[in-house]
């Protein structure tokens, strides 16, 4: 399962967004989004997981402090596409 967190500090790497989600269960990929231009995070990243640990991590870490910042966890859905 693919979980959405967001509110990310900008100074959070992909090894700490990792580590704080392992206290859910294992961590399959962490990712932090990067805005295409400027290089830089843009504040939101993504969590892949089995579906158990997925639904502990929502529960247990959603409004959890990571790096200074109380972040948002979520199930992550599809972007629908605006354009074909």
């Amino acid at each position: 399962m693919k979980l959405f967190v967001n509110n990310l500090a900008w100074k959070t790497t992909e090894d700490e967004l990792k580590n704080h989600f392992l206290q859910a269960g294992p961590v399959a990929e962490a990712t932090i989004v990067m805005d295409k231009i400027s290089g830089k995070p843009r504040g939101f990243g993504f969590i892949t997981m089995n579906d158990q640990a997925a639904q502990v991590a929502i529960k247990t870490l959603n409004q959890t402090e990571l790096c200074g910042r109380s972040i948002f966890v979520a199930e992550a859905h599809d972007k629908p596409r605006t354009r074909p």
